[in-house]
């Protein structure tokens, strides 16, 4: 097993180096890179403060200690702190991205791969003839490939932060556009939301369905409400989620005569009712001008 930063056992430090066999005396805290012996310390080594690496060491030697690749190489980059995060299986690897190690198979969006590490095989997954008729038809777009084999994974979405959410017996509607990965054991399927159909130009999202982890993508941080607070309403651009038994319908705020001579991105929102919870992010996605004849 290769060696690698990992949390300090003793809590002292931020991180400390796992060798692959045992802990090492290397330790990482707010950008500095010292020798702090486990279990105590020398002159100087006070919690929260490395004692500096003795000479001829390199004061910052990087992963794999006083050799290798980042022998020579000092900077917050190879300092530890950017070092893959190691505290459990599928999680944030930071605030725009995440990190699954391979156990069972999972879904991923197409194109959200930025990385990985070990022996890992990406397939095209269609869905089966009915999703592909409802995509078509319906425009909810939820492009998937199924992701195996041993390793860490890396997946991330125009640079949008990510979100870990834990289904257990439970559903939740999804925008497919904010849909970054979940776990196979979870039912998927695109579903109408109620109050709208296709003629109309009603809303599709694509909804999960029993236990496991989902991660979905917001344009920046959002906001949850609780739908049983207060009648609640989200601009269809703008809502990301929300909890599947919630009650939903179509409606507009704008009378007719109000719009004549004018554009308006506020016409349709999505209402909800009941227990549970919508997720609003603050954008309404990239808006695409139509060119004029």
């Amino acid at each position: 097993m290769a060696g690698e930063w990992r949390p300090d056992p003793e809590g002292r430090f931020e991180y400390r180096w796992w060798d692959g066999q045992a802990w090492t005396d290397q330790v990482a805290h707010e950008g500095q890179v010292g020798v702090v012996p486990l279990g105590g310390g020398g002159p100087g080594a006070t919690a929260g403060t490395p004692e500096p690496a003795p000479s001829p060491t390199p004061a910052v030697a990087g992963p794999g200690g006083g050799g290798g690749g980042f022998a020579g190489i000092t900077g917050d980059l190879v300092d530890g702190r950017f070092s893959e995060r190691e505290a459990a299986a599928i999680a944030n690897q930071n605030a725009k991205m995440l990190r699954v190690r391979l156990g069972e198979p999972f879904m991923a969006r197409q194109g959200a791969m930025v990385a990985y590490q070990g022996q890992v095989d990406f397939a095209y997954q269609g869905g089966g003839a009915a999703r592909f008729i409802k995509k078509a038809l319906t425009g909810e777009g939820l492009p998937l490939m199924a992701v195996s084999g041993r390793g860490d994974v890396f997946l991330a979405e125009q640079a949008h932060d990510v979100h870990l959410l834990n289904l257990s017996q439970a559903g939740i509607s999804i925008s497919g556009k904010n849909v970054l990965a979940f776990s196979s054991s979870l039912d998927w399927d695109v579903e109408r939301v109620k109050g709208g159909s296709i003629a109309t130009g009603g809303l599709f999202n694509t909804t999960l369905r029993g236990t496991g982890w989902v991660a979905i993508t917001t344009d920046g941080p959002p906001v949850v409400l609780d739908a049983a607070e207060a009648p609640t309403f989200a601009d269809t651009q703008a809502v990301v989620a929300w909890s599947a038994d919630l009650q939903t319908s179509l409606s507009s705020s704008f009378k007719a005569s109000a719009l004549i001579g004018r554009g308006s991105g506020e016409l349709v929102q999505v209402a909800f009712q009941g227990r549970g919870f919508v997720i609003v992010q603050p954008s309404e996605g990239i808006q695409i001008p139509t060119q004029s004849q």
